[in-house]
């Protein structure tokens, strides 16, 4: 059936079917927690955390309503926020560099360690 033809229910005289297309989206972490759900266990104001999601400094994503939904790593990912910007003194462009930094290096370490574990494995020459 082409998507131009009439529904087998228009045909007989009862209103036409509608059709949805089906799209599923698969995330490896999901967007589950609300922003006041992330501003409680986070213990910042919901203004501050949208003004860190506005910064780029914690991701969320919006729905079709425009809520903010975040993943469940977003309190402890707004603690280590908080930490560098008091801890450190710093201003939140210099904490946006600083956990690229650190994100890249976590990058570099692991890699390392596979390739560690890789070389004391050994390859099996067949």
């Amino acid at each position: 059936m082409r998507a131009d033809d009439p529904t087998p229910a228009a045909e007989g005289g009862g209103a036409p079917l509608a059709r949805y297309p089906l799209v599923r989206i698969h995330r490896s972490t999901p967007y589950r927690l609300t922003l006041t759900g992330v501003a409680r266990r986070s213990g910042l104001p919901p203004d501050m955390v949208r003004r860190l999601v506005a910064l780029g400094l914690v991701d969320a994503e919006r729905d079709g309503a425009g809520r903010l939904w975040f993943r469940t790593t977003a309190p402890s990912a707004l603690a280590r926020v908080q930490r560098l910007r008091s801890g450190l003194s710093l201003n939140y462009a210099a904490v946006g560099v600083v956990l690229d930094l650190l994100d890249r290096i976590d990058a570099l370490e692991s890699a390392l360690r596979r390739s560690e574990r890789a070389a004391e494995e050994g390859t099996p020459w067949t």
